[in-house]
């Protein structure tokens, strides 16, 4: 399925900034033991606490966009979903210092930090779990544009595919951050997280277009294609035999 494909391409380009934001936290997991066996298992651990939260989130957004659909606007949400993800890599660009100052959640993030504190002084499987829990809740602008994937898939079990998937793509990398440590130089780093911006908006170009519905094969196809039930339904209508 090509949007879970988008969702894993997210997710492994996105790793690059995952590195940056959440490295630290995975170079910190209270493993315990050096054996790689162990480092291993328990790093795992962590991160299928984060695809849990992601699938969550996908079940509550693709619920969400299951209706908006329904509700015959869904052409309109993936273009505003589109000029979402392009914002998110302009807006930094234009107002550096609003988005700097910019206090994303409050008290909730305050509350998150807290309980991963405590979290972190004790190792044990459960901890490492509940880790990547908490921290599968903490604003990322990568999360929210495969948030806004989910909701563009207008259906609760696809959406919980689509962000577990997406969080399956940030495994590789965030899995070997923890178990070797950051053996990527803060040089490396940079230049490769300059791609996730551009990636963002050929993205978000991608759901504006398919928005637009301009007849464009698998990039933005008619109405008719994304809505194959309404064919068959005047299909149906108009072959119906008659009645003598």
């Amino acid at each position: 399925m090509l949007a879970l494909y988008t969702a894993f391409t997210i997710g492994l380009v996105g790793s690059l900034h995952c590195v940056g934001m959440c490295g630290p936290i995975a170079i910190a997991l209270p493993l315990g033991s050096k054996s790689i066996a162990n480092r291993l298992a328990g790093t795992l651990l962590y991160n299928f606490g984060r695809i849990f939260t992601y699938g969550l989130l996908g079940a509550l957004f693709g619920t969400i966009g299951k209706g908006l659909e329904l509700a015959g606007i869904q052409k309109w949400i993936s273009i505003a979903l589109g000029i979402v993800m392009i914002g998110w890599v302009v807006f930094p660009m234009i107002f550096k210092k609003a988005y700097s100052n910019l206090n994303l959640g409050g008290n909730l993030v305050t509350k998150l930090v807290f309980r991963l504190k405590k979290l972190f002084l004790k190792h044990s499987f459960s901890n490492l779990f509940l880790i990547g829990f908490f921290n599968g809740l903490l604003p990322c602008g990568l999360v929210y544009v495969a948030v806004a994937g989910a909701l563009n898939t207008h259906d609760t079990l696809t959406g919980i595919l689509y962000m577990m998937t997406f969080g399956l793509g940030t495994l590789p990398l965030l899995t070997t951050v923890s178990v070797a440590g950051n053996l990527m130089s803060s040089t490396l780093k940079y230049k490769l997280s300059r791609i996730l911006p551009a990636f963002i908006v050929m993205l978000g170009i991608v759901f504006i277009l398919r928005g637009l519905t301009l007849g464009i094969p698998y990039i933005s196809p008619k109405e008719e294609a994304l809505n194959p039930q309404k064919e068959v339904k005047v299909e149906g209508s108009c072959c119906s035999p008659k009645k003598h």
